[in-house]
């Protein structure tokens, strides 16, 4: 409850992990794994070589890499306290590691993908396409796509025209409408799902939420050219003490 961005990460946090993470592990596909709250056997760990010393996002490959090997991995019905980030470029630097580590690991393992397809089936596949490369694409067009639209509306350039044929045109505005409404409503229904009432108002705002994580994932891509390796440290203990106390969690 610090101030908007907390909020937003609040609404991110609750759609990710009470309804996708779900989803994903009742659909028996690849866990892209978070750092917030794991827990391993320690024997499949070791077997598996440990985390990839060299990818900023360890924890997500580790999660593929479970799947490839056989294994299942499942969410477990508990909660675990984070830190939400509360200054912006803190926020963008975090959020740039975790882009491009995602950017890595789908590199890796797409390296050979009929051995993925193999090794962890179509449907798995299909989901890996979806969460973590499309996620990832997702980001990089979604600039592109709505500084059309914008354009579009805003002059009814004539160079467009041939873009935007009548069915096209009318297609895409159902679709991103349609999709951002959907976008914004399962982020407000994660947040009742999960009592943290005071985030759904802030769904509202998920539009422009997208807009620094793409500014992060172009950020990201730069660094996977130039800098593959580097992890941008995140500020933690910046939570202020008013925060702490309306959450409740003093109590």
């Amino acid at each position: 409850r610090q101030n908007v961005l907390t909020n937003l990460f609040a609404v991110e946090y609750a759609t990710w992990f009470e309804l996708v993470l779900p989803g994903l592990s009742a659909s028996n596909v690849p866990l892209p794994l978070g750092g917030t709250s794991n827990h391993f056997r320690t024997d499949v760990l070791r077997r598996l070589g440990g985390w990839d010393a060299f990818n900023v996002t360890e924890d997500a490959d580790l999660g593929m890499r479970f799947a490839r090997a056989g294994y299942r991995t499942v969410t477990a019905d508990s909660d675990t306290l984070e830190e939400a980030n509360s200054r912006l470029w803190n926020w963008v630097r975090q959020r740039t590691r975790w882009n491009k580590g995602h950017m890595v690991t789908y590199l890796v393992h797409m390296r050979r993908p009929l051995r993925l397809l193999r090794e962890i089936g179509l449907r798995g596949f299909i989901s890996w396409q979806l969460v973590v490369g499309g996620s990832v694409l997702t980001q990089l067009l979604n600039p592109l796509f709505w500084g059309l639209l914008i354009v579009w509306y805003t002059t009814s350039w004539a160079s467009l025209r041939p873009l935007f044929p009548l069915p096209l045109l009318y297609t895409g505005n159902l679709l991103v409408f349609a999709s951002t409404s959907a976008y914004v409503v399962f982020g407000a229904l994660a947040c009742l799902r999960n009592r943290h009432y005071y985030a759904a108002p802030y769904a509202l705002l998920l539009p422009l939420y997208w807009v620094l994580q793409s500014f992060a994932t172009y950020r990201a891509l730069f660094q996977l050219v130039f800098s593959p390796h580097h992890w941008e440290k995140t500020e933690h203990n910046l939570l202020t003490e008013e925060a702490v106390r309306k959450s409740g969690w003093l109590d």
